[in-house]
């Protein structure tokens, strides 16, 4: 990592594994990266906020998704780190990569419910997927991550 930038914090952040009544997946495309990588809710945990309520404002924000039920918070936070040619950029330059708590929920509402069309859209298009597929599409520096969610969600799908 370039010295100018090892000195920078971790950002603080939530991810959410959203479960459909199949057990699919949701996924998403962003739109500040239209190639073929798709990724679940994920953000930034707000001043005062604990990480459950960052993770609902978060899906909210996001997929407009208010209809889900906890299922599990994954017990250990999991740590990526941006590349090279993202640092300086991503988060206005501030952080050098995330430290994310994730959950995993049930959408209990229908597929209708999914607006992408939010206040400020993030998402291009949206699916549902196999949990064994959700690393397929996912950026190379998040990769790990996806892999730890899908060893988490073995024993509850």
């Amino acid at each position: 990592m370039d010295k100018k930038f090892s000195n920078l914090p971790l950002r603080k952040g939530v991810g959410v594994v959203l479960l459909n009544n199949n057990n699919k997946i949701f996924v998403a495309k962003r739109i500040d990266n239209p190639s073929d990588f798709w990724q679940m809710p994920q953000g930034g945990i707000d001043k005062g906020e604990n990480p459950t309520e960052a993770a609902l404002r978060e899906l909210k924000e996001e997929t407009s998704i208010k209809n889900v039920k906890l299922i599990k918070e994954i017990k250990d936070e999991i740590t990526y780190y941006l590349p090279e040619n993202l640092l300086g950029i991503i988060w206005k330059g501030k952080f050098k990569g995330q430290t994310q708590k994730w959950f995993i929920m049930r959408f209990l509402g229908k597929d209708n419910e999914v607006n992408l069309k939010t206040k400020h859209p993030e998402f291009l298009e949206w699916k549902w997927v196999n949990a064994e597929n959700i690393t397929e599409k996912v950026v190379d520096f998040k990769r790990h991550v996806y892999e730890k969610i899908k060893m988490e969600l073995k024993d509850l799908i």
